[in-house]
């Protein structure tokens, strides 16, 4: 809605200095914007004498507005002047007055002690030449939409107390940490340790960094500026988000704190564990760094690294005796100059040979905006997978997809696209591979809050990106980009990346071509897992071998919502026993590869939520349900190619060797995942209902069950079952978490503009569920000839013995 007061300071600006040189005309529409307060800044500069006018407000503005003196109560020296400061007033959402005196009347000194009291300042109602440019921006100095009351009482007193210094500039007191409050954070320390105004310039230099191990050090008891410094720049990078032994979420925070007390020691200690550095729960240099640049202390002991150049059996060694245990390699994109970007054929020997562990990076090129967009990151996603294919990467591996520039807020809505399309393409080619993101702290987050990222890499050692200055580290970074350096080693020399890794986090691949177990190591499994769930001594066994075995992929808040997290104390418990998730084993009747992970995910779904006769469950989006949203999705992608819905299940779903999220092993799992699931609730332990399954003749007719016990054996009420979960929209609180988990996925695989089904005429989406029952069914059908095949097999087997 446009606003009379702005919309008039538009026209007014633009008709009085429109044929001023250089000036640029604002747009007269009734809403601020830096637009409307550069053509305000520049209509100062006219007055002032500058020429031409630029749209900033720079130190010769300044010094300009400074040799007019004291601007205030009762100032008539220019009308148009005053008048700027009564439009520039409205603008920024303060009652300059109505009446058009020309002279600096009570009404203006009124709002500007108003603003000046938002700012932190001492309200004198007089224009200070800084304070006059903080009028003419675009920073809020009252507490907008997620800002934090703590950040604002920062900002506040940041500007309150050193405002008036020579390079620090009154910042926003808006609530919310940026990089212009980053900045005067900087500087105020600078000052504190005794650099000169005219040398704070914000950056982490060499003198700063002295200063802070020479002054600065503080812990439990220390009181004075640098404790306010250090507790403000704690809040700065709260909450600290770490989950509990119960699996709970938990954000840890602070308060600006005069004195460091226990509660301050506690805080440091967690954020420390959580940053990877010593803890010693005080406020010593390596915590100084860590909070206030995205590199931290790029000195500090680190055990992980990536390179762009090939490592040989001598740099492996060279690199294990320097404390490294991981490196990072491109999977991709060969550079020229100074060695082989890519992976080389017989690479990965030397390193594991070497004791390293490896996690592979894709980027292909990746240093424009232009390059982010969906199509980009379908494509490059699916030749990551082939990539790691060729190279033998293991089922599960995290693949960290590169964002190699300062991306903005501004950028952020193509980064998402490009990384939805990565999650498509991985998830066409069978979801062997998980996706991790590389770039700023802002970046990294905002792809895992969107898209579900499983590590971040962050490229820490950038600390003068804008979207590593104001954002703390993402809660899941498994990697920080810290320093780059040349290792000599003899004669040999090669650039190398310092790298930061949590524990905990990725442990990368030691190992590749993992062979896949038969189905008879994975029962063993399945029993030492049930053992430890019972020795455990709380919660229900059989779901807690679910939980653990889907805790690692199939955790995040999207899983916990519809079915509910993991018990973190048994995953932690079982960790403890030597366990670890089972990722891959032979089907003994189909001899294709299946994942655990998606189908213990399934039965866990179908286990607490299963679906009441003739309806549908948050346990179906789990399993069968959830694969259908995501196909559908991609069939909307895909339609311009395939109107037909029937035509796109008939190829793409549940068949072997064809780029889809539903295919044949992603049916399998569902199936097998549904009916475990329904043979522990009929009173079976998972150990007989896997060994049931696998070793029995369960898994002869899983497809023929499958079909009679979730969908009545018909394929009309398949159909049935499928068009519920496309569009229903049940009353209640789990009927809101479907429907959201179906927007959520179809968009995911389909792109922001997908059709939602509910929008499709009636007779196409008839015809896409009637497709889906009709595939099932037929999967049983075929499932006879197979089946009698395997069992002529057996007796011949039986036969010769």
């Amino acid at each position: 809605m446009a606003d009379e007061k702005v919309l008039a300071a538009q026209k007014w600006v633009n008709a009085t200095y429109g044929n001023v040189p250089g000036y640029a005309k604002c747009p007269e529409d009734g809403k601020t914007g830096w637009s409307t307060m550069y053509a305000l800044t520049m209509g100062l500069q006219k007055e002032l004498g500058v020429s031409p006018v630029v749209a900033n407000f720079g130190d010769g503005t300044v010094s300009k507005l400074a040799a007019l003196g004291e601007i205030g109560s009762g100032w008539a020296k220019n009308a148009n002047i005053v008048k700027i400061i009564r439009h520039g007033l409205f603008c920024k959402g303060y009652n300059g007055g109505y009446s058009d005196t020309g002279y600096f009347d009570p009404d203006i000194v009124l709002a500007v002690k108003h603003m000046q009291d938002d700012m932190g300042l001492t309200q004198n109602g007089t224009l200070h030449p800084k304070v006059f440019k903080a009028l003419l921006n675009m920073d809020a100095y009252v507490l907008t939409a997620g800002g934090s009351d703590e950040v604002r009482s920062i900002q506040q007193w940041l500007n309150g107390n050193y405002w008036t210094k020579k390079t620090v500039d009154i910042g926003p007191a808006d609530g919310h940490y940026s990089r212009n409050v980053q900045q005067n954070l900087m500087k105020a320390i600078q000052l504190e340790i005794g650099i000169a105004e005219a040398d704070a310039t914000g950056n982490f230099g060499s003198g700063t960094q002295a200063g802070l191990k020479s002054k600065a050090v503080v812990s439990q008891g220390s009181s004075g500026i640098f404790v306010q410094l250090f507790s403000a720049a704690c809040v700065f990078n709260q909450p600290i988000v770490t989950i509990n032994a119960a699996g709970d979420t938990v954000q840890t925070k602070t308060v600006l704190k005069k004195t460091f007390d226990s509660n301050l020691t506690t805080f440091v200690t967690i954020f420390q564990r959580f940053s990877e550095l010593p803890v010693t729960g005080k406020g010593d240099y390596a915590t100084w760094a860590q909070l206030l640049v995205s590199m931290g202390d790029p000195d500090r002991p680190v055990t992980a690294s990536d390179t762009a150049y090939t490592i040989t059996p001598s740099r492996a060694k060279k690199m294990y005796g320097d404390g490294y245990r991981y490196v990072g390699r491109y999977i991709n994109e060969a550079s020229a100059g100074g060695g082989s970007k890519m992976l080389e054929e017989g690479e990965l020997a030397n390193i594991f040979a070497g004791g390293l562990s490896v996690f592979p990076i894709f980027q292909d090129n990746g240093r424009t905006l232009s390059e982010y967009y969906w199509g980009n990151g379908y494509t490059h996603a699916r030749k990551a997978h082939d990539q790691a294919v060729h190279f033998g990467f293991n089922r599960g591996t995290v693949i960290y997809f590169a964002v190699d520039f300062d991306a903005t807020d501004a950028d952020m809505s193509h980064i998402l696209e490009y990384f939805r399309g990565v999650v498509s393409g991985l998830g066409s080619k069978g979801k062997r591979y998980l996706h991790g993101v590389y770039g700023s702290r802002n970046v990294c987050a905002e792809v895992t809050k969107e898209t579900y990222a499983r590590h971040s890499f962050v490229s820490g050692m950038s600390w003068g990106f804008s979207g590593n200055l104001g954002y703390p580290l993402p809660s899941n970074w498994s990697f920080n980009q810290v320093k780059e350096y040349k290792v000599t080693d003899g004669t040999d020399t090669f650039w190398l990346d310092r790298d930061a890794h949590r524990v905990g986090s990725d442990p990368g691949q030691h190992s590749i071509n993992k062979p896949a177990s038969p189905a008879g190591d994975f029962i063993n499994y399945i029993q030492s897992l049930y053992d430890l769930a019972k020795a455990y001594g709380k919660g229900d066994p059989n779901q807690l071998v679910m939980e653990y075995i889907r805790s690692d992929k199939y955790d995040d808040a999207t899983f916990r919502g519809l079915i509910g997290k993991v018990d973190a104390g048994f995953v932690a418990y079982a960790n403890d026993h030597n366990m670890s998730i089972w990722d891959e084993f032979k089907d003994p009747f189909t001899g294709q590869y299946l994942g655990p992970e998606h189908m213990m995910a399934t039965a866990n779904g179908q286990y607490v939520k299963p679906n009441p006769k003739g309806d549908i469950s948050l346990g179906d989006v789990a399993g069968w349900g959830g694969d259908l949203m995501t196909l559908y999705g991609e069939w909307r992608r895909d339609h311009d190619s395939y109107a037909s819905g029937a035509t796109y299940i008939r190829d793409k779903m549940g068949k072997i060797g064809v780029a889809s999220t539903f295919g044949f092993t992603d049916l399998v799992e569902d199936v097998d995942g549904y009916l475990i699931a329904q043979a522990v609730r009929g009173g079976k332990t998972i150990v007989q209902a896997v060994r049931d399954h696998y070793q029995g003749n369960a898994g002869l007719t899983r497809f023929r069950d499958y079909v009679k016990q979730r969908f009545g054996g018909t394929i009309s009420e398949a159909a049935a079952q499928a068009k519920k979960i496309l569009t229903d929209t049940p009353l209640s609180t789990d009927g809101a978490i479907l429907v959201g988990g179906r927007v959520l996925l179809i968009k995911k695989f389909g792109g922001t503009d997908a059709l939602m089904p509910h929008l499709l005429p009636s007779g196409q989406l008839d015809e896409w569920c009637n497709a889906f029952g009709d595939n099932l069914v037929q999967h049983a059908s075929t499932e006879r000839v197979r089946r009698a095949e395997y069992q002529a097999n057996q007796q011949r087997f039986l036969g010769s013995k």
